[in-house]
């Protein structure tokens, strides 16, 4: 059951769900918390699983038309506050990871572990930065064809055949966000600021997830980001979507990163 709580007069939608040490899972762009309908069952086993929707997703209001991750940031540590929560296992995908980073930016004493899934501590180079700005403007005009085509792109061509019916779902949600919402995420990721340092000067447990065939973020980076951080990896076979190509494997992996916390 969905909850909400307000943030500058907007409400933040959050599930809350089981009992015990918090973790809290952040969704990535065109995401809500139906993304983690396998994965919160099988952790609030033995935890406390919050489920945030961000900005402009699911059931979170817009506000304005630049969504930072810094402002994401804070709307998470309302839900936070409004729980009396302290201390959490922070985990992120795609985005929801740009958020997890910036949140343990700003109030590391709150984290004791953070895991990116699919996700970077690096910001855009150029040439995304350009895709991003041209995608907001084509988006105002050509909305659903855009979302179709962008989250798509997030499988690789077997993917789209082995998980078809799993990939209608997700566009189905994908395709609920507003146009609002895009354009302010996508502007909030185009210009948000490398947060290596964060994992590097901390010393919170941290794990980052791979795709070796992630369309988004490439490999190789991946594993220097890996070696320059001294984070714990792993890594999976398939692309972007892991909680969808590699559903099991992932599950499995978050409940040992967590077992600790």
């Amino acid at each position: 059951m969905q909850k909400t709580v307000l943030f500058k007069n907007s409400k933040i939608s959050f599930s809350d769900t089981g009992k015990g040490s918090v973790v809290v899972l952040l969704h990535g762009f065109l995401e809500n918390n139906m993304m983690w309908k396998d994965v919160i069952p099988v952790l609030s086993k033995n935890r406390r699983v919050i489920a945030i929707e961000l900005l402009g997703h699911g059931g979170t209001e817009a506000i304005g038309y630049v969504h930072s991750m810094e402002l994401m940031a804070e709307a998470v540590k309302a839900v936070l506050k409004n729980l009396r929560i302290r201390r959490i296992a922070l985990i992120g995908h795609s985005m929801g990871g740009y958020v997890a980073l910036a949140f343990a930016d700003k109030y590391p004493e709150k984290i004791k572990g953070l895991c990116l899934m699919n996700s970077t501590s690096l910001p855009d180079d150029d040439e995304r930065k350009t895709l991003r700005a041209r995608a907001n403007k084509m988006v105002q005009n050509n909305f659903e064809n855009m979302v179709r085509m962008s989250f798509t792109n997030l499988f690789s061509e077997k993917s789209r055949t082995v998980f078809k019916s799993e990939l209608k779902m997700a566009l189905e949600e994908a395709l609920q966000t507003p146009v609002q919402g895009y354009i302010a995420c996508q502007e909030g990721m185009r210009i948000r600021s490398n947060r290596m340092k964060v994992l590097q000067k901390n010393d919170f447990k941290r794990l980052i997830i791979i795709g070796k065939k992630d369309p988004v973020l490439d490999y190789e980076t991946s594993l220097e980001e890996v070696k320059k951080t001294n984070a714990e990896a792993m890594v999976f076979n398939d692309g972007h979507m892991s909680h969808i190509e590699n559903k099991s494997s992932l599950t499995e992996a978050l409940k040992t990163f967590l077992r600790d916390l």
